[in-house]
C-alpha cells in the first residue's frame, strides 16, 4: 500500500509554554510526521518557541483570526503541499499524540472521510466543568438529530481528514468555533465521518479563552450558524 503523507496541523495563539513539549511528543513518535504550526497573531513567544525545537514548520499569520482561520491556513497549506491527510492537534497539550495511529487508521484503510477523537465513545479519566459538559450534550443531540448520526463528542478538535476534505476545507471553513458547525456542513456535503475513543489531558500551561461568560454565548451562536448551515444550499463535495 503507498504510504500517505500525513500533515500535522497545529493552530496557536500564546502557547509558548506548551508549545515546545507538544511539537517534542509528537516528533518522538516511532512514524514521522510533516507539522505546521499556524501562529494566530501570538503576543507572546509562541512563534520562536515553535521554530527553537526545529524540524517544524511556522507560519506566522499578521493578525489573530481566530481558530477558524488559523486551521483554514493550515489546510490550504496541506492542499497546495499535495498531503493525503491533515491531522488537528491544539497546541495546549491536550491531545495526546500516542492516540494519533488509532485516529489516522480508518482514514489510511479508506473506511472514512474524517476520524474525530472522542472523550465519550468509550469511558475515559477526562473531566470537565458542568457548563462545558452541558454544552457538549446539546450540541451532540443537535448534530445527532440534523445529521441521521450518532455524535458523542462534537467540541473535540482531535479529527483527522482525508485529501478531499482538505480541498473541501481549503474552500469552505466554518470561522469562530469550528468543530461543530463543520461537522454539520461535511454531513451535509455527502462525508463520511466516524468517531473514535481517545483519550485527552488537561490543559499544560495557560488559560482557556473560554469563559463561563463566554460559554453561553458560544453555544448560542453556534447554534445560530448550524441552523443556518440547515437551511442555505449544501456545498458541493471535493
Amino acid at each position: 500500500m503507498e504510504k500517505k503523507k500525513v500533515l500535522i496541523i497545529i493552530p496557536a495563539y500564546n502557547e509558548q509554554n506548551s508549545i515546545p513539549t507538544v511539537l517534542r511528543k509528537i516528533q518522538a513518535l516511532p512514524e514521522h510526521y510533516d507539522i505546521v504550526v499556524i501562529n494566530d497573531g501570538s503576543k507572546d513567544n509562541t512563534s520562536q518557541a515553535a521554530r527553537d525545537v526545529g524540524s517544524v514548520t511556522v507560519i506566522d499569520l499578521p493578525h489573530n483570526l481566530g481558530i477558524g482561520g488559523a486551521m483554514q491556513t493550515g489546510y490550504i497549506f496541506a492542499h497546495r503541499r499535495g498531503y493525503d491527510i491533515a491531522v488537528q492537534v491544539d497546541a495546549d497539550g491536550q491531545h495526546n499524540p500516542d492516540d494519533l495511529p488509532r485516529l489516522l487508521a480508518p482514514l489510511l484503510r479508506g473506511d472514512v472521510n474524517m476520524t474525530v477523537g472522542s472523550r465519550y465513545v468509550e469511558k475515559t479519566a477526562y473531566r470537565s466543568t458542568i457548563m462545558r459538559r452541558l454544552g457538549m450534550v446539546i450540541f451532540s443531540l443537535v448534530v445527532s438529530l440534523i445529521t441521521g448520526q450518532k455524535f458523542t463528542d462534537t467540541t473535540s478538535g482531535y479529527r483527522a481528514v482525508d485529501r478531499e476534505i482538505i480541498a473541501f476545507y481549503a474552500r469552505n471553513y466554518p470561522t469562530d468555533y469550528p468543530e461543530v458547525e463543520a461537522l454539520v456542513l461535511l454531513k451535509r456535503a455527502g462525508f463520511r465521518i466516524a468517531e473514535v475513543s481517545v483519550g485527552m489531558d488537561a490543559r499544560q500551561a495557560g488559560t482557556s479563552s473560554i469563559t463561563p461568560v463566554k460559554s453561553i454565548y458560544y453555544m448560542i451562536k453556534v447554534l445560530l450558524a448550524i441552523m443556518i448551515n440547515v437551511v442555505r444550499p449544501k456545498l458541493k463535495g471535493a
